[in-house]
């Protein structure tokens, strides 16, 4: 009988990645789940447990906006689970509707904080246990969101990430957040190549719009949105729909040897841009429509570099054995 294998899935507690820990444990995995409030973690840990009647789910405390804590949540892992097979990057973090500037402990916008360089930063730690695995994956939950860079004139402001103009330029937390994903589909290109020697897999899904919990409408800010949002529900994808997603991109041989690519909620990998050539009106059009292509924003090689480099600056001190205990000030890429 082949050995059981294990996935650590980030934001386990509800919607997706609760979906997620399900179908994993339904199918007789070992499943980590990574939440940050432990309350809500027990419960869906609990649900989980009962309905899949696997036993091997285990709950662990992170906070994917702190690199401290997630220096600690993988020190503790490491000392728990010699091996990980699958590390799958599903939370989030996006306030509707928010007007001023949030910073993480680290003094980074908390969207940055959170959905780019705190898995990047996991993924660092982790990569030691990843590699004893014989199949390693490694997935990133990206937003349709990030089909607003088809317009060649959007730009992540690598400059504006510590809320440098904060008396210049108001926030935008739909911008931050889209942003903040394609930062993070950049990451799945560049981790791609970094980690190829080592056998280890990156890659992004896509994620369109998703139905919510009237707990989590409630969070919208202003009556019209948490109406519109209740509205649209019928329309969006499950989150067990999505969790289907991450299975199979996780664990199917048509993804064993595919690396650095973007995956739709098809299944099918997303295609490269011919950077060469400025895209069409007609094709314009279809890409807004349903995305196929990658944004080409992704595949430019200054992009890559940029946030590569800042990646590697922020997270510098918790790479090595001593933690920072305060944050450092941000570097100049």
């Amino acid at each position: 009988m082949m050995e059981q294998k294990l996935v650590l899935i980030t934001g386990a507690n509800s919607g997706i990645g609760k979906a997620a820990a399900l179908r994993f444990a339904m199918e007789e995995y070992k499943v980590v789940m990574a939440c940050r409030n432990l309350k809500s973690g027990l419960e869906a840990r609990n649900e989980i447990i009962e309905q899949s009647n696997n036993q091997m789910v285990a709950l662990m405390q992170v906070d994917m906006s702190s690199f401290k804590s997630i220096k600690d949540f993988c020190n503790q892992f490491a000392g728990r689970f010699p091996r990980l097979d699958i590390l799958i990057h599903n939370a989030g973090y996006f306030s509707h509707g928010e007007k001023e500037y949030q910073l993480s402990q680290d003094g980074i916008e908390m969207n940055f904080a959170t959905n780019t360089f705190g898995p990047f930063l996991m993924s660092m730690l982790l990569k030691d246990q990843l590699t004893k695995s014989d199949d390693p994956r490694i997935l990133h939950a990206c937003s349709t969101n990030i089909k607003h860079f088809l317009d060649p004139k959007r730009v992540i402001d690598f400059e504006n990430l510590c809320a440098e103009k904060i008396d210049e330029q108001p926030y935008n937390a739909h911008k931050f957040y889209g942003d903040s994903k394609m930062g993070l589909m950049i990451l799945t290109i560049k981790m791609a190549e970094a980690f190829k020697k080592e056998g280890l897999k990156v890659n992004a899904v896509l994620i369109p719009g998703i139905r919510q919990s009237r707990a989590s409408r409630s969070k919208f800010k202003g009556l019209q949105w948490r109406l519109a949002a209740s509205i649209m529900q019928p329309f969006l994808a499950t989150p067990d729909k999505i969790a289907d997603l991450y299975f199979h991109v996780c664990t199917s041989e048509t993804f064993m040897d595919v690396s650095g690519r973007l995956v739709n909620i098809d299944k099918k990998v997303m295609g490269t841009p011919d950077l060469t050539r400025p895209m069409g009106f007609a094709t314009l059009i279809r890409e807004l429509r349903r995305m196929t292509m990658v944004p080409a924003y992704a595949c430019q090689d200054n992009n890559i570099s940029k946030i590569w480099s800042l990646s590697m600056a922020l997270t510098e001190g918790y790479l090595t054995e001593k933690v920072e205990a305060e944050p450092k000030e941000r570097p100049k890429v």
